[in-house]
C-alpha cells in the first residue's frame, strides 16, 4: 500500500459498480475491493481501510447488517462509511445513518459528488485521527507528571530517616512482585507499586526528634509516631482517582496486625485491606534489612525467621506463603536498588515503626 493514499474498501455485489467505483477513485487512493458482506469484514478486520464504499442490497448479508458489525468492533468502529445504494427512501438513508454510517448516496452515482464527499470524509477522519492522537499523547504526559509527583512526595518523606530515599522504591517493587503473585492484573500491580511510594509520606509531620532518635521510643514518642499512618492519609485527602485512593488506604494500613494488635485502628484479619497486608510485609522485610537511626540491619535468615514466624500474628499467613516463593525476586529489587550508606554507630535493635 502506498504510504501517501489513502484505502477504500468498495463493497458490491455487482462487478459493474465496483468497475465504476474503482475507475473513478482508484487515481487518487488505494482501492480493495469485495463482493460481499463476509469478504468486506475480513478485508476490513484484516486491514481496516481508511473509507468504506457500502452496497446496502447484497445477498446473505446486506449493508446495514455489514456496518453494524464494523462499528461493533473496536478495530474498524471508527472508519467512515458511505453507503452507495439504489435505495432512496426516507426511511432507508435515516436507517443507514442509525446503523452508523457517515454518508448516504443513492445510485446513479455523480462522480464529482462522490469525489466530494470521500475528500470530505478523509478529512474529517484524519482531523479524528490527529486529534485521539494528541489527547493521548497528552494523556500520557499528565499521567507521567503525576506519577512523577507521587514519587517525589514519597521520596520526601522517606528522606526524613534515610537519606538516600530507596526505601520506598523497594518497598514499591516487592509490593508489585506480592501483587502479581496473588493474581492481581498488571494494572492494579502497577497501581499499587506507585501507590506503596507513599506509604510512609505521613513521617514528614512526625517531629525529627522523635523519627531519628537513636534509641528505642518511650510510650509518647511512640504514640506520636503511630500517627504518621492517619497524617498521611490526610495529606493523600479522600480523592476519588484510582490511584490516590490506594494511596490512602495503604498509608492507613500498613501498620495494621493480622492479629489486630496493629495501628491506627486495630483491624484485625481480612478486614485490613489487603494493598495494605502487601505493603506490611514489603516494608517490614525492607525495614529490618536495612540501616535505621535505632538500629543495624539485621541478617537476612534472621529477617526471614522472624518474619515467618509472624505469619498469622503480624502478617497475613498467604501473603507471607507468596512472599517466601518470590524471594529470588524480591532480593533481585534489593540488589538493584541499594542504600550505600555508612552503617551508625551501635544501637538498641528494635522492630520496625
Amino acid at each position: 500500500m502506498s504510504q501517501d493514499k489513502a484505502t477504500l474498501l468498495i463493497v458490491d455485489d455487482a462487478p459493474e459498480n465496483i468497475e465504476v467505483l474503482g475507475s473513478l477513485l482508484s487515481r487518487d487512493y488505494d482501492v480493495k475491493v469485495a463482493i460481499d458482506g463476509a469478504g468486506a469484514l475480513r478485508l476490513a478486520f484484516a486491514e481496516p481501510p481508511d473509507l468504506i464504499l457500502l452496497d446496502v442490497m447484497m445477498p446473505h448479508m446486506d449493508g446495514y447488517e455489514v456496518c453494524r458489525y464494523l462499528k461493533a468492533n473496536p478495530v474498524t468502529r471508527r472508519i467512515p462509511v458511505i453507503f452507495v445504494t439504489a435505495l432512496d427512501q426516507q426511511e432507508n438513508e435515516a436507517l443507514g445513518f442509525a446503523v452508523g454510517g457517515a454518508d448516504y448516496i443513492t445510485k446513479p452515482i455523480q462522480p464529482v459528488i462522490v469525489e466530494a464527499r470521500v475528500r470530505t470524509h478523509l478529512a474529517l477522519y484524519d482531523q479524528r485521527r490527529d486529534l485521539e492522537t494528541q489527547v493521548r499523547i497528552r494523556t500520557e504526559e499528565l499521567e507521567t507528571t503525576r506519577l512523577e509527583i507521587i514519587n517525589c512526595l514519597g521520596l520526601a518523606a522517606e528522606f526524613k530517616d534515610n537519606d538516600t530515599g530507596m526505601h520506598v522504591q523497594r518497598v514499591a517493587g516487592t509490593s508489585h512482585l506480592l501483587a502479581l503473585k496473588l493474581g492481581w492484573n498488571n494494572e492494579a500491580a502497577d497501581q499499587l507499586r506507585h501507590a506503596a511510594t507513599m506509604h510512609d509520606i505521613g513521617k514528614i509531620g512526625i517531629p525529627d526528634r522523635v523519627l531519628l532518635k537513636p534509641g528505642k521510643l518511650d510510650a509518647e514518642e511512640w504514640a506520636i509516631m503511630q500517627r504518621h499512618c492517619e497524617i498521611g492519609a490526610r495529606i493523600l485527602g479522600s480523592h476519588t482517582a484510582p490511584l490516590m485512593a490506594v494511596a490512602r488506604t495503604v498509608a492507613l494500613s500498613h501498620h495494621e496486625r493480622w492479629d489486630g494488635a496493629g495501628y491506627p485502628a486495630g483491624l484485625r484479619g481480612d478486614h485490613i485491606p489487603l494493598a495494605g497486608r502487601i505493603v506490611a510485609v514489603a516494608d517490614a522485610f525492607d525495614a529490618l534489612c536495612s540501616v535505621r537511626p535505632y538500629k543495624r540491619p539485621w541478617p537476612l535468615q534472621d529477617t526471614l525467621a522472624h518474619m515467618r514466624a509472624q505469619a498469622g500474628l503480624q502478617f497475613d499467613p498467604q501473603v507471607m506463603v507468596v512472599f517466601d516463593v518470590i524471594l529470588p525476586e524480591v532480593l533481585a529489587v534489593q540488589s538493584r536498588c541499594p542504600d550505600d550508606v555508612a552503617l551508625p554507630a551501635p544501637a538498641t535493635v528494635m522492630l520496625s515503626n
